[in-house]
């Protein structure tokens, strides 16, 4: 007994210094890989990060369903591109009302002419001009609201001048004209003015300002004046120009000032060079279309002196004398429009609309939700299709490699290409078989849905075809009076 314990532990030792040989260790060790090769590994490498890829642009969809204004750069790039300001839409603004007001009153705007009455259209500048040191001017619509024209005035704070432009906003043309002209945006406007001052510095206090006057009849020209003067001891002379929108050009009609100089000098002897005095442009005559009426003023003491009302053709050519009677009153055209406000809504009507907004908002807000709950499912199956996709890619080229590294384990060369290239013809001619046979079944449930429909469809049919006889036949009894006859008694019988 004791020599079966002895021969059993000797076998043991020998197996375990059998086991730690290096020949035994050499044969426990294992490919890092497992069975995969290289080329598998990196196959299994790149779907993974197609795959992780696919996840994180639907998460992200999901999440920046509302912009967050978080981004990458690619995605800041792309929407910092530049927009034609022409093609953004603008909306009227709106009064928003507050949660604690019951009544905000809303103001009414209507279309006014703009040269109403004639010449008295002037820049209120304020004191909002030194603090926000640029302003828009009142705007002028031609006659035929395919345009708008607007001052913009600007305030320099080193030398306290003012300089201003006249701007040209292009109006659409689907909306009625009020809100035509509401929605006028200088984010429309054309980018370079029409007419423009000196924007020099060099003269303390001095201010320039562009203001339109009228649009002729048709709306081909634009009347306006330029004011020239300091804040200090106010204004020195008013030039007036005419634009022409079809030629694009500009006319300079300070002519009509050299003719009210001379005709004072020769032949009243005053020099009004040695006086204050300046002219008032009234607008378009409305006997002469082409021409621009304009009035002259002397301040010789504590009242106007009066120097005649005078014409000035639109090239500033020929100038001549109207009247010189001062209660003469001249025949202009007032042809631009403006808005102005036309009192507020009453209060039961901005109630109402309120009420109507709310429940607006409900269902809007209702209408949101469902449409937000329908872009996720929307993205989700996206997602869930080019996954699939993705994968059916990937068993196709993992499938096929595998195959490869099969029979370049048994051939190699021209041989091998031809195996492999006699495989991938047999495999894509399987792999059209097995679409196939899923577009088959895909018919056939198609057909199977559309059986169920026209069955539906038939029994409604059906039931059509029963009711419509008794109508007809309803009908023939009441058509022939001699077959069946209803007397209905009149009233009082």
């Amino acid at each position: 007994m004791k020599k079966i314990f002895i021969t059993a532990a000797i076998l043991t030792l020998g197996v375990c210094t059998f086991a730690d040989t290096p020949k035994t260790k050499a044969l426990k060790f294992t490919n890092p890989f497992g069975k995969s090769d290289y080329k598998s590994q990196q196959i299994k490498y790149e779907y993974q990060v197609q795959k992780d890829d696919l996840e994180y642009k639907k998460d992200n969809k999901i999440i920046n369903r509302i912009p967050s204004g978080y981004m990458t750069e690619e995605e800041y790039q792309k929407q910092s591109e530049y927009k034609d300001p022409a093609s953004i839409e603008y909306q009227v603004p709106k009064i928003e009302a507050q949660a604690d007001f019951k009544y905000v009153p809303k103001p009414l705007y209507k279309v006014v002419k703009y040269n109403d009455p004639p010449g008295g259209t002037e820049l209120a500048l304020g004191k909002r001009l030194f603090l926000k040191r640029q302003i828009n001017g009142q705007g002028i619509v031609d006659p035929q609201f395919m345009r708008m024209v607007y001052p913009a005035i600007y305030y320099y704070n080193d030398s306290a001048s003012v300089a201003s432009d006249l701007f040209v906003i292009p109006l659409n043309q689907q909306d009625n004209n009020l809100t035509r002209i509401l929605k006028a945006n200088v984010g429309q406007r054309n980018p370079e003015p029409i007419l423009s001052t000196d924007k020099a510095i060099d003269n303390y206090a001095a201010f320039r300002t562009l203001t339109p006057v009228d649009f002729s009849a048709d709306g081909s020209k634009l009347l306006a004046k330029e004011k020239l003067g300091s804040s200090e001891d106010g204004i020195w002379a008013t030039k007036i120009y005419v634009y022409d929108f079809k030629t694009g050009k500009s006319y300079d009609l300070s002519a009509v000032r050299d003719a009210i100089m001379y005709y004072w000098k020769e032949y009243k002897g005053l020099n009004l060079i040695e006086k204050r005095w300046d002219i008032y442009p009234l607008g378009f005559d409305a006997g002469y279309p082409d021409r621009v009426v304009v009035q002259a003023y002397a301040y010789t003491g504590a009242v106007p002196v009066f120097l005649g009302t005078w014409s000035v053709d639109c090239y500033g050519e020929q100038s001549r004398v109207v009247s010189l009677n001062k209660n003469f009153a001249p025949k202009v055209s007032s042809n631009g429009y403006k808005i102005v406000k036309d009192g507020v809504e009453e209060y039961q009507t901005v109630v109402n609309e309120e009420k109507n907004m709310k429940k607006q908002d409900k269902v809007a807000e209702k209408q949101y939700k469902a449409q937000d709950k329908e872009n996720v499912k929307q993205i989700k199956q996206d997602y869930k299709y080019q996954l699939r996709e993705l994968k059916a890619d990937y068993k196709d080229e993992y499938r096929d490699n595998k195959k490869l590294q099969t029979f370049a384990g048994s051939t190699e060369g021209t041989e091998l290409e031809k195996m492999y290239h006699d495989y991938q013809v047999e495999q894509t001619q399987k792999d059209i078989e097995k679409l196939q046979k899923q577009i088959d079944k895909t018919q056939k449930r198609i057909d199977k849905q559309e059986q169920k429909i026209q069955k539906e469809t038939d029994k409604t049919q059906q039931i059509m075809d029963l009711l419509v006889p008794q109508q007809d036949n309803t009908q023939t009894q009441t058509d022939g009076e001699e077959e069946f006859h209803i007397d209905i008694p009149e009233d009082g019988e």
